[in-house]
């Protein structure tokens, strides 16, 4: 028997080259082009354009580089912390109203 040809394995690329294209899809005259310049299917470059736009993609936090992951849950903690405050401030005030 002869081996089969075996399928072409999937490039894998990482967060900072994803952010490079976005970049440069953003900068460049068209999407189309600045996936040929980059060497990739429009149709990948599109999806990370589309995935950028949803709020899914920032709750992922392996697709954000490290420094990005970061200040993000730093924000979310943030977030939460102000959130708690502001129900404290809720309560003190109702309970001054009664």
């Amino acid at each position: 028997m002869k081996d089969s040809p075996q399928p072409p394995k999937r490039r894998r690329y990482d967060a900072a080259f994803r952010a490079e294209a976005l970049r440069l899809a953003e900068q460049s005259r068209s999407t189309r082009a600045a996936a040929r310049a980059l060497n990739i299917n429009a149709k990948l470059l599109y999806k990370w354009q589309k995935e950028a736009l949803t709020p899914v993609a920032a709750a992922r936090g392996a697709d954000l580089d490290p420094a990005t992951a970061a200040e993000l849950r730093q924000l979310r903690a943030l977030s939460r912390r102000q959130a708690q405050e502001l129900e404290i401030l809720k309560k003190a005030i109702a309970s001054c109203l009664l």
